[in-house]
């Protein structure tokens, strides 16, 4: 049986339909005593970034042979836990990277030419002709140079912007001059988010990190919201200290309502930049091809993990 806990559904599931019994119930990873106990029959689970798959949710599930993520975050999902199980992990990596691209570029032109503000000022029976900044040969900034960082570098060739990064596991980046964390910082124009959750990046954009920013600079974050100390680019944003921000991840998602909801220079979307209707096909595809290697004891194209194939 196979087990989705979260809304991931499409054409390839459909047909998968044909060969495998799936429960799917979008709110169950809401519920980790229910998710245990439906994972008793299981053999494969699909989970997109809500779903805890811990250490005690693996050794719930006995005959599980296959967890598949829809997206890229890994963060949710104990991989040691998986390997040591003998459960192999698969993810559709770089299968969103141009559907987050695009979003990062939108998300910062946005910021440059104030749409959002000029939408609601139109709106009211205003006409408030105030300039905004061209993108157009100006530094951005990647935090993070993985696939969605180069995506984005990609449909920026265009604009003729300096293309400047960091990270630390890259090396040698076509179009890409790497620099350190702090260098980024302060000689962008645009800094665009690309990082994962980890000890090392968590907090990381901060009060001190902020002021490292030049004060006409705008920060897009597409990697996870808990890079940010959000109190801090709160005080940033009333303060002037940049010029704007666009946040499509949050540190608790979906957030609390509260102060940043009243930001004016802050752009908020849903954790929406890898969703398209082509990204989420593209995944689906690798989802369900890895699905039914495994369970077919065959060797899995898209494991993230030590294991890839069914060691059961």
């Amino acid at each position: 049986m196979i087990l989705i806990s979260e809304d991931v559904w499409g054409t390839p599931f459909q047909k998968l339909e044909g060969s495998f019994p799936i429960v799917r119930n979008d709110d169950l990873w809401n519920n980790v005593d229910e998710l245990k106990s439906a994972l008793k029959d299981a053999t494969a689970l699909v989970v997109r970034n809500r779903t805890k798959v811990t250490a005690d949710v693996i050794a719930a599930a006995p005959n599980l042979k296959v967890i598949a993520r829809a997206g890229v975050g890994l963060d949710n999902i104990d991989i040691k836990a998986a390997d040591a199980a003998g459960v192999v992990v698969v993810a559709g990596l770089g299968a969103n990277a141009v559907s987050v691209g695009e979003l990062t570029l939108g998300l910062a032109l946005s910021l440059l030419r104030n749409i959002p503000g000029h939408d609601q000022v139109t709106r009211e029976g205003n006409w408030n002709r105030t300039p905004g900044r061209e993108l157009s040969g100006l530094t951005w900034g990647l935090l993070g140079c993985g696939a969605t960082g180069i995506a984005t570098a990609k449909l920026l060739q265009g604009f003729g912007c300096k293309m400047i990064g960091f990270d630390p596991y890259a090396k040698n980046l076509s179009g890409i001059e790497l620099k350190s964390f702090e260098e980024v910082l302060m000689e962008s124009d645009v800094i665009s988010i690309h990082m994962p959750s980890t000890p090392e990046t968590n907090g990381s954009i901060n009060a001190a990190t902020l002021k490292l920013m030049k004060p006409d600079a705008v920060l897009v974050n597409v990697g996870r919201g808990e890079v940010i100390n959000e109190a801090d680019l709160i005080e940033a944003l009333k303060a002037k200290v940049i010029a704007g921000a666009a946040l499509d991840v949050r540190a608790q998602e979906p957030p609390v309502k509260g102060e940043m909801e009243q930001i004016a220079n802050l752009i908020l979307t849903p954790h929406v930049a890898g969703i398209t209707k082509e990204s989420q096909l593209r995944i689906n595809e690798i989802l369900v091809s890895n699905i039914m290697k495994v369970l077919s004891n065959e060797v899995a194209t898209h494991a993230v993990g030590a294991i890839k194939e069914n060691a059961k």
